[in-house]
C-alpha cells in the first residue's frame, strides 16, 4: 500500500513538473518564469529524495542538498538582478 501512494505522489510530482514548464515558457513577467525555475527545483529535488528512497543509495540525499544550495544560490542571484540588477 505505501509502495502505491509512493508511486501516485510521484506521479502528481511529474504532472505538476509538467505544469511548471508550460508557466515556464508561457510566464508574461520575467518574475513568473524564476518562480516557476524555482518550483521546478523543489519538485526535481523531491523526486530525487524519491529515487533515493527507491533505490536504497544515501549518496543521492548529498546529491539533492548540493543541488538545493546551488539553486537556492541560482535564485538569490535572480532576484538580486531582477530588483536592482548586478
Amino acid at each position: 500500500m505505501a509502495n502505491l501512494l509512493y508511486s501516485a505522489a510521484a506521479i502528481i510530482a511529474l504532472l505538476a513538473m509538467l505544469l511548471t514548464l508550460i508557466r515556464l515558457l508561457k510566464g508574461p513577467t520575467i518574475a513568473d518564469r524564476v518562480v516557476s525555475l524555482d518550483v521546478m527545483t523543489i519538485i526535481s529535488l523531491s523526486l530525487i529524495v524519491y529515487i533515493a528512497a527507491l533505490a536504497e543509495r544515501i549518496i543521492y540525499f548529498d546529491v539533492a542538498l548540493v543541488y538545493g544550495l546551488i539553486s537556492f544560490l541560482g535564485i538569490v542571484a535572480m532576484a538580486r538582478y531582477l530588483e536592482r540588477g548586478l
